[in-house]
């Protein structure tokens, strides 16, 4: 945003200055935001439309009515509390529906492995197919540089990426020497996505060890390429945090209070982490997946 402003001669000073919350008027910072930002607002309609899953719709028009400005801070007005109570159940819910959807899960986690995979081939001078930018990106240890120069040099290479250029480092490697980069390669390109599980608690080294075998074989692999074919990790999803900047309930009585001073049910929930375990299955056979589940 800072190096646009400069091309369009400070045009966007205040739109910077808004959403960096340095604005005098506080509360168009957390319009932009918050807690309960426009973004929020409307994803969560967009989403749940082309999803179908209708949990996701909430009042937004009956909120933005009850918003106000109290002291330079957005208040919500207390009649307003179930609509807004609604919208922080219904944005918990399509997370775990839609964007922590296991078939969601497991396709960003294979991506992430295939970008990291191809980028420890390249530091070991093996070559992969990619576009300029992609594989000027991947040489880089940004570790070891600086933020400005980060800014100087590789801005500019990062805005030129797109999906194209994703879906070209798919493609281009789906024929790769490196067995583990072809696979996970043609295995997103043909949606053949690893299976996953998700556990209340974390997945033991042990049981990771334990199935290791079973993949080896399948898979005619070493045990390090068959540990490289293992992805795990975990995702939390929170209803609502008050250690963050809290939504404001402006009372009938004038007082100002944080939500979570109110005698909320759903506010009392804690915040759930699932682990996940994401493997190639190559036949029919889910051993695995039934000992997880």
């Amino acid at each position: 945003m800072q190096k646009l402003n400069e091309e369009f001669d400070g045009r966007l000073s205040l739109a910077i200055s808004i959403f960096s919350g340095s604005y005098k008027k506080g509360f168009l910072h957390e319009l932009v935001s918050s807690q309960l930002d426009m973004d929020r607002l409307d994803y969560l309609i967009r989403d749940s439309y082309f999803t179908g899953v209708a949990e996701g719709v909430i009042g937004y028009d009956r909120i933005i009515k009850m918003l106000d400005v109290v002291d330079n801070k957005l208040v919500i007005e207390e009649k307003g509390i179930y609509s807004v109570e609604k919208f922080l159940v219904s944005r918990r819910v399509m997370y775990w529906q839609v964007y922590l959807h296991k078939t969601v899960l497991s396709a960003e986690q294979m991506l992430i492995a295939v970008l990291k995979r191809a980028k420890k081939l390249i530091n070991s001078n093996v070559k992969v197919f990619a576009s300029e930018a992609m594989l000027k990106l991947l040489k880089t240890d940004f570790s070891l540089i600086n933020k400005e120069l980060i800014f100087k040099e590789y801005l500019d290479v990062f805005a030129d990426l797109d999906d194209v250029d994703i879906l070209n480092l798919i493609k281009s490697n789906c024929n790769h020497t490196d067995f583990i980069l072809s696979y996970m390669c043609e295995s997103l390109l043909e949606r053949r996505l690893f299976k996953i599980s998700l556990k209340e608690g974390e997945i033991s080294d042990s049981f990771v060890e334990s199935i290791l075998p079973n993949i080896m074989e399948s898979f005619g692999v070493s045990k390090s390429d068959a540990c490289n074919l293992i992805l795990r990790g975990h995702e939390s999803n929170l209803t609502y945090n008050s250690n963050k900047e809290e939504i404001r309930i402006l009372q009938k009585d004038g007082i100002v209070k944080p939500l979570s001073e109110f005698d909320t049910e759903f506010l009392k929930s804690k915040g759930v982490t699932k682990y996940f375990l994401c493997y190639p299955v190559k036949s029919k056979e889910s051993t695995i997946a039934r000992t997880l589940n």
